[in-house]
């Protein structure tokens, strides 16, 4: 497709970048998608890390994609298939205890009442409270937020009209209903937790969802919400489960990138961009790294909006108090993000067998309390990892042959807290022997199981994927960056300081996760200005 041509360059061919080409395709525009690395997916890619095992290298696990955007691209029609874990989150505990959770509603009762009844009858209250809260906040997951700024508070007409909606919104909740969202944005998830339960094995596992991606104590203000966050999704029209995409995260990426061709989208691979090119004000193009000059009416970019501004662009062209307010745009999630060969399946001793078994497909989380992750976050502040990291293993090859060799399996380790400004170069290898210290004090067979592994600190993940301080959601998901202040107050609808300059990512709302809003979003937006 000559440049010339083009409305749209996109840069950066993961989820979201697939997903604002395939809209902004199906609107009659032309489109073309630059990747730096050698393989479309970005983060949600599927990779052989040990010879003969594949597994999700970077994002692992599926919930958040939204479902119209699964049938809007066609994905089921270009092969995927996600599989239900059979239930959430398995929790083994060092005296040998296990909580199995996230299945029916009785079964997860009959599980946590082992720990305190009183827990188990107050679940269905707390589900009942925090579904309402994920109701109202997803209305606004395929919506744009109102721009905050100038003299009039929003932008124009669109804005207020969208903060009107939203203020009606909220005022239909009833006022404990308007209390939780208060709370849910500003206090901690261990706040919120110890509030309603007792056993600390149920609120370790709620509790994981507030420390994913995010490196902060559980008792970190706003935490809450980046609990509430992973409460979004779906698996197969199930709200609230998890599942595994057969083939991995990149069969996810393989079907937008597919859906994305047949739509007329360039897909170009081993083009990374040099800058962004801008001329009377406007952005009109990429220079990539082999020189080659990519001309268009606009730029969509799919990267976090430090690695943008801040690499990409000439700061000398962006208003300076954009660029004040950008260098302080927070990033750094604190994730160390392994991938593990083996010859057998895990071993608990809380569970005992290494033959397959229901807690083998589910989450395993190994953080038996909110003290424990707590700890492990004052650990990384001190000494640039936790010495008992926070774990989460799946192994997907438990419900997916294509993984691994006939009898062997992968797993891919999940884990939180490490510093994102350490020197990853001296604290890579004891890091990963403290994550499998972990495993193995629950898994008397892990170490003797391994034949191999790939691991990739924050800085690893920074340089393989572009991932700004190892940050999984492209800037943390904190109250000043959330909705109408996501990147920056005053850019919330997909558009940049440059005229023709847009965010299609994860640094745009509603934020991180496998979703594809972001690109969705964005190119609603684009097509406006464009048509």
């Amino acid at each position: 497709m000559p440049s010339s041509s083009l409305d749209v360059v996109v840069i950066g061919a993961g989820h979201n970048g697939l997903t604002c080409a395939c809209y902004l395709a199906a609107a009659g525009l032309k489109v073309r998608v630059v990747e730096r690395r050698p393989v479309v997916g970005g983060a949600a890619v599927t990779e052989e890390f040990f010879p003969g095992f594949r597994n999700s290298t970077a994002s692992y696990t599926v919930s958040l994609l939204n479902p119209k955007i699964i049938r809007d691209l066609r994905l089921a029609d270009h092969g995927l298939r996600i599989v239900e874990r059979p239930f959430s989150n398995f929790v083994p505990l060092p005296d040998g205890r296990s909580l199995s959770f996230g299945g029916d509603l009785a079964a997860t009762q009959a599980a946590v009442s082992k720990f305190s009844p009183r827990d188990a009858e107050r679940l269905p209250a707390y589900y009942a409270r925090l579904d309402r809260l994920a109701d109202q906040l997803k209305q606004w997951v395929l919506r744009a937020p109102p721009n905050l700024g100038g003299r009039f508070i929003v932008e124009g007409w669109r804005d207020l009209v969208a903060a009107a909606r939203l203020l009606l919104q909220v005022g239909r909740l009833p006022r404990e209903g308007q209390r939780d969202l208060i709370d849910v944005f500003t206090k901690s998830a261990g706040d919120w937790l110890d509030h309603w339960f007792e056993s600390e094995p149920l609120k370790a596992v709620l509790g994981w969802d507030a420390v994913v991606g995010n490196y902060a104590s559980p008792y970190a203000a706003g935490s809450a919400y980046v609990l509430l966050h992973h409460c979004f999704g779906e698996v197969n029209g199930k709200p609230g489960k998890w599942g595994h995409a057969i083939g991995g995260m990149g069969a996810i990426t393989q079907a937008m990138a597919a859906e994305a061709r047949a739509r007329g989208v360039d897909v170009t691979v081993d083009a990374a961009v040099e800058r962004v090119v801008v001329e009377g004000g406007a952005a009109v193009g990429v220079e990539l790294a082999s020189g080659e000059l990519v001309r268009a009416r606009s730029v969509a970019a799919n990267v976090n909006p430090k690695l943008l501004y801040e690499r990409m662009l000439d700061t000398s062209v962006l208003p300076p108090e954009f660029n004040e307010a950008m260098q302080r745009y927070r990033c750094g999630s604190g994730t160390f993000r392994m991938n593990v060969a083996l010859r057998e399946l895990p071993d608990f001793s809380a569970m005992p067998g290494a033959q397959a078994q229901p807690h083998h497909a589910s989450g395993i989380v190994f953080a038996p309390s909110l003290e424990y992750m707590d700890a492990a976050w004052h650990g990384a502040a001190t000494q640039g990892y936790a010495a008992r990291p926070i774990v989460e293993m799946l192994i997907p090859s438990v419900v997916d042959d294509t993984l691994a060799p006939r009898g062997a399996h992968v797993a891919s380790l999940f884990c939180q807290q490490f510093d994102p400004a350490a020197d990853w170069t001296a604290l890579k290898e004891p890091a990963v022997q403290a994550i499998f210290d972990v495993v193995q004090s629950y898994c008397p067979n892990f170490r003797d199981a391994l034949l191999g592994w790939r691991a990739l600190s924050p800085a690893d993940l920074e340089s393989e994927f572009g991932l700004v301080g190892g940050d999984i959601f492209h800037g943390q998901l904190s109250l000043d960056q959330l909705f109408s202040m996501r990147p920056l107050m005053g850019y919330a609808r997909y558009r940049g300081p440059l005229k023709g300059l847009y965010h299609c990512g994860s640094g745009a709302h509603p934020g991180g996760g496998v979703t594809g809003a972001p690109g969705h979003n964005a190119a609603r937006e684009i097509v406006r200005d464009l048509r």
